[in-house]
């Protein structure tokens, strides 16, 4: 089944694609081979002109950052910009650097500099995956999230005064302007007039915070009256996380600021049971500037060289990369594998994470002979 990625941008495969590799820390220097390996086979199945750099090892880990002081090199933005995509696997090792120091040396640095202003996110149940909502079945739930990604309430905006005293305060300020909601919006809106339910849902909370999400409904609101054909609803984001939860297959697709679009992405691929093959993609559009697809499972480095990590979300974040560019059949091909080895693998060959006795090795070269043969 189609996402209907690709026809939410004008980006099409008209010249061979560049894809920079970069598998960045833990359990991504595991799946990031098996990814690679599908993406060729799907490739080459459908004549692709793709090529895949692999030559950024060492970019966005910590081993680098213990090294050089930093976790990218300085002319990073230079390099990668002369990239189509990025295949990103995963970062961070708390015990050797902290978080916040790894995440924005890294990630959140490609995300603002390429303006990757959409995180996109599928949530849907697959074959294989045990719902942990009752009486749910195949078909069920299958909708998108759509995050703002590069301002809202992640802005960085604010500062902390007399720290230590009495009068210690901090303040965060959310930064909302009209070019980040309406892109955002137009994205979400044509994402949904793509796709057969044509149905759109907001998340706000403009009960409770009086100025900012407001602002957002007017948006929304304005926005829709170019998208007659879109059905549009809204709920404030406590009742909607508790119908992700009650209600899954009423959605399609859902829009949200930077902080409530990343609650809910982790949520509709909780409620599927699926967080743990979950893809995403940081998305600009437009094709000035290169965006980014990786797994959400994150480095996992306690289980890291033990072969327990499955590969799935490396191959779907390559699934999704190949839709962005227009490559509908091979992503097609790609996605219709996963759900074949998810649903009539078997034990030996789904990795133990998933409740089998296999391999991410194993689970990634099964995947990749189903592209070239199914």
């Amino acid at each position: 089944m189609s996402s209907g990625i690709a026809n939410a941008n004008d980006i099409s495969p008209k010249k061979k694609l560049r894809i920079a590799v970069i598998p960045g820390d833990g359990i991504g220097q595991e799946v990031m081979p098996e990814g690679v390996a599908c993406m060729k086979a799907a490739c080459k199945r459908f004549n692709i002109d793709i090529e895949f750099d692999e030559s950024f090892n060492d970019w966005a880990t910590c081993d680098r950052y213990l090294k050089e002081g930093s976790m990218l090199p300085d002319n990073w933005k230079s390099v990668l910009s002369q990239y189509d995509a990025i295949y990103f696997g995963a970062v961070g090792d708390p015990e050797k650097v902290p978080d916040h120091i790894s995440l924005w040396g890294s990630l959140i640095q490609f995300r603002r500099e390429f303006d990757q202003y959409i995180s996109l996110r599928p949530c849907r149940l697959l074959p294989g995956i045990e719902c942990p909502l009752a009486n749910k079945k195949i078909g069920d739930i299958d909708f998108w999230v759509v995050r703002e990604n590069t301002e809202g309430e992640y802005s960085s905006v604010g500062g902390k005064m007399f720290p230590g005293t009495d009068r210690e305060f901090v303040i965060q300020d959310t930064i909302m302007t009209r070019t980040g909601v309406d892109r955002v919006l137009k994205y979400a809106f044509e994402l949904a007039q793509s796709r057969p339910k044509k149905h759109l849902t907001s998340a706000t909370k403009s009960n409770g915070i009086s100025i900012s999400m407001p602002y957002w409904d007017e948006r929304v609101k304005a926005m829709a009256e170019g998208y007659g054909d879109v059905k549009v609803d809204k709920f404030h984001i406590d009742i909607l996380c508790a119908f992700f939860v009650l209600r899954p297959e009423m959605f399609d697709v859902v829009v949200g600021s930077n902080l409530f679009g990343d609650i809910l992405s982790d949520l509709g691929p909780a409620c599927t049971g699926s967080i743990g093959v979950a893809p995403s993609g940081n998305i600009n559009p437009t094709g000035l500037f290169p965006s980014l697809f990786e797994p959400v499972h994150g480095s996992a480095p306690d289980i890291a060289g033990k072969g327990i990590a499955n590969p799935i979300g490396m191959i779907w974040a390559g699934q999704m990369m190949l839709e962005h560019f227009g490559c509908k059949d091979a992503a097609d091909k790609v996605m219709q594998a996963i759900e074949e080895a998810l649903g009539k693998g078997g034990p030996e060959v789904i990795t133990r994470d998933l409740g089998g006795k296999g391999d991410c090795k194993g689970l990634g070269k099964h995947i990749l002979e189903l592209i070239e043969t199914l």
